[in-house]
């Protein structure tokens, strides 16, 4: 790390300490946090477009501090913020970025850097999830426009965003060849936010079933070439997962650490848990599995800085990272006995929120047939 690495995580930190963690306990009561205004907040400090172009509003910084970013918002007390951060700064906005228009990104891209909208990435469906060549949302040509028609599920930020980085089926062509990102705008007539989802992490962030019902958007919002959707979501994802090891990386450091604390004050039959050699040497364990999963996410950072394909890296990084956020929040969980149990202990929330890695932005499952056919074991 470089001092410009850390004068960025120091902001970023008090960032954290001082707008996100004094109000997340009302913000996890409330089932949402106000988007726009902490957003406002992020954007001006620079924090939304630290690696986008300069010349709309972002930093220009290359991926490695994005994830110094990942890994502060993971310190913060509220897993939902730190996720719908992640979704307008590694999963809604790269591929718009890197591909879209100089128009569309002065429309769309260089608000969002600003924190003055908010986006959300729309691919998961009912029935397609992990499985993204399944999708079903349709875009059809009408003249200048796509008329679209469709749901979209699990939407984070879904019930505040003012725009989707929607993927859609653009033609009847091969699965991965008939899809397009598109830029769709939320407050365009026929489009429904049904309900917001009641979930069992991360409840801090709104999370939406979005409905469209022929609306209409310019083919100018489409991002890059017609039938390369997938090819750009694919390349978001990397991103994305790269995000969430990261975030991940600082979620379960803080396992370990407030379980230490934990132990070392709860005195049981006359000594401090932690005096304990099988608790020593759990979590022991548990950091040694930590700062592997470090350094294989800071591996893939880097390749992925300096250009090369890290599909791979980035697909174990994520796999490391769903299976760890099994294990260890709930292994530290134990050591707090029945004060773990607590729906406010953090413990407990730290162990709700990570639960999402191992399912969202792929599976695990997905994880390791992406691994197992990289390795050239598995042709699909």
């Amino acid at each position: 790390m470089t001092d410009e690495h850390e004068a960025l995580r120091r902001s970023l930190r008090r960032f954290v300490e001082t707008e996100i963690n004094p109000f997340a306990d009302a913000w996890e009561e409330q089932g949402a946090f106000p988007a726009h205004e902490l957003f406002r907040k992020a954007g001006k400090a620079g924090f939304l477009g630290i690696s986008k172009p300069v010349e709309f509003g972002g930093l220009g910084l290359d991926y490695s501090y994005n994830a110094i970013a990942a890994e502060e918002w993971g310190r913060s007390h509220s897993g939902g913020v730190a996720t719908a951060l992640g979704v307008q700064t590694d999963m809604a906005t790269p591929a718009l970025a890197r591909h879209g228009s100089d128009e569309l990104r002065r429309e769309f891209l260089a608000p969002a850097i600003a924190g003055e909208q908010v986006c959300c990435i729309g691919v998961s469906e009912e029935g397609a999830g992990s499985d993204v060549a399944s999708l079903k949302t349709r875009a059809v040509r009408d003249g200048g426009d796509y008329v679209i028609t469709g749901s979209k599920m699990w939407i984070t930020n879904g019930a505040q965003a003012d725009w989707m980085c929607m993927l859609a089926n653009t033609s009847d062509g091969p699965p991965h060849r008939n899809k397009s990102l598109i830029v769709v705008p939320l407050k365009t007539k026929g489009v429904t936010v049904g309900r917001t989802l009641n979930k069992l992490g991360l409840r801090s962030s709104d999370t939406a079933q979005i409905f469209f019902d022929e609306v209409r958007v310019p083919v100018r919002h489409r991002i890059g070439e017609e039938g390369m959707g997938f090819i750009y979501q694919m390349e978001q994802f990397q991103e994305e997962r790269m995000y969430a090891a990261a975030k991940a990386v600082a979620m379960l450091q803080a396992c370990i650490d407030i379980t230490v604390d934990y132990t070392r004050g709860r005195r049981a039959f006359g000594k401090p848990l932690l005096d304990n050699q099988t608790i020593q040497h759990k979590l022991a364990a548990m950091q040694a599995e930590v700062e592997a999963l470090r350094a294989i996410t800071w591996r893939a950072v880097d390749l992925h800085v300096a250009g090369e394909n890290v599909t791979q890296l980035a697909s174990i990084a994520k796999y490391l990272a769903g299976k760890l956020a099994l294990e260890i929040p709930n292994a530290c969980l134990q050591f707090w006995g029945g004060q773990g149990y607590m729906w406010e202990a953090r413990i407990s929330r730290i162990m709700r929120d990570i639960r999402l890695t191992a399912i969202g932005g792929g599976a695990n499952e997905i994880m390791l047939q992406v691994i197992a056919k990289n390795m050239g074991l598995s042709g699909r």
